[in-house]
């Protein structure tokens, strides 16, 4: 793992405080209220994932931490610092990669040290300890096209890693990867966090992901967005103490736990519905 840096080494955490998005009226359509009052805390060494019906604000919220957009009202901040765009504090892996094809594996991977003026030999040090990290050590060299969809999601995580971030934002990033490849990067991703101590934002459409990855699961409502239910996990530690992620996944506490935020998903979902019945 690559050593501590100015960004990764201080014990921060991030608060989401009171927080409205409204994307503005586009033509004939009216304003779209995306969040309304949301509150959340997220301290070094919390793995949180979001889950809820499709439009409940999830990426939102994301890109809000992200600092890709300011909120209308509320603020975020991490470390006591408000939140006023895209920084080295935050590494964002997205849905697709978002590597450079025409850079090498390496090349991607040091990619945002370059940007920052760090030396050759350092960057490379440390591009090159997060690699191993993620079992792409003999693949420095290789082409992002010559890579699988999941290896080229490990240099994604390895860029991320490489600039020492305190906190690491993931839009369902194996939304696209097939079953087996993505309980791989689950168990990657575990052993990640149980090292760095870092803070994690994860999204996803699925239960079982989201049960298995956090040390929190938050449940976020229809629009507008805001937190109906949260979770205390340790399904994530069970795995990192046994190895044995089959196991944690067919145990009756994470089935009865996969049904409870199923019914309270699905139960969202059916109230949406009706409330689009009723005012659309």
């Amino acid at each position: 793992m690559a050593q501590a840096s100015e960004t990764g080494s201080a014990q921060v955490a991030l608060r989401v405080e009171n927080v409205d998005l409204t994307y503005p009226r586009q033509s004939s359509h009216t304003a779209v209220i995306a969040l309304k009052g949301l509150n959340l805390d997220i301290e070094p060494g919390d793995f949180v994932v979001a889950l809820g019906a499709s439009g409940c604000g999830k990426t939102t919220l994301l890109n809000l931490m992200a600092g890709f957009m300011a909120p209308t009202a509320g603020q975020l901040t991490l470390g006591g610092r408000t939140i006023r765009g895209p920084g080295a504090d935050r590494g964002v892996v997205f849905q697709k990669h978002a590597l450079l094809p025409w850079l090498t594996v390496m090349e991607n991977a040091e990619f945002g040290l370059k940007l920052r003026g760090v030396p050759k030999v350092e960057r490379r040090r440390r591009a090159a300890d997060n690699l191993a990290l993620v079992g792409l050590e003999d693949f420095h060299n290789h082409m992002i096209y010559q890579l699988s969809g999941g290896m080229q999601q490990r240099v994604g995580i390895a860029r991320a890693l490489t600039c020492d971030p305190a906190m690491l934002l993931m839009d369902e990033p194996m939304a696209a990867l097939d079953a087996l490849t993505r309980e791989t990067i689950q168990e990657l991703l575990l052993k990640i966090w149980s090292v760095s101590n870092k803070m994690f934002f994860f999204i996803t459409h699925s239960v079982e992901e989201a049960l298995f990855l956090g040390s929190r699961l938050i449940v976020m409502s229809p629009r507008p967005g805001r937190i109906t239910h949260s979770f205390d996990l340790d399904f994530n530690r069970r795995f990192l103490e046994t190895g044995d992620s089959r196991a944690v996944k067919s145990d009756p506490d994470f089935i009865r736990m996969r049904e409870q935020v199923l019914g309270i998903i699905y139960g969202d979902e059916r109230a949406g519905a009706a409330e689009g019945v009723v005012h659309g």
